[in-house]
């Protein structure tokens, strides 16, 4: 009787730790939004696509912090490329006439 009674919470903690696999996935992955995981995954996660839809979300890469901030250092960056290759162009076009003999 004892043993059936381990079996059960060893079985009971095993199907925990199954329901709650994508928050415990998300967790050791340091996902940013882990609380808001676990919660939809202990709100939805009782139905299959609700479980499988917080494990494919556990298993995501961190979204960045500050999208905003990151798409203006693009831009910029893309805009130093732009200017750096025009100007190096220019300097390319400057030597080329420069060394050129004049007739």
């Amino acid at each position: 009787m004892g043993g059936n009674v381990i079996v059960q919470v060893i079985a009971a903690v095993f199907a925990l730790a199954l329901y709650f696999l994508p928050a415990i996935l998300a967790d050791r992955r340091k996902r940013h939004d882990v609380l808001t995981l676990a919660l939809f995954n202990a709100c939805l996660g009782w139905t299959v696509f609700g479980w499988l839809l917080a494990l494919y979300w556990s298993l995501q890469p961190n979204p960045p912090k500050n999208i905003a901030g990151e798409v203006v250092q693009t831009r910029k960056m893309v805009g130093m490329r732009a200017f750096s290759s025009a100007l190096m162009a220019r300097v390319q076009k400057r030597a080329s006439a420069r060394d050129r003999p004049e007739n």
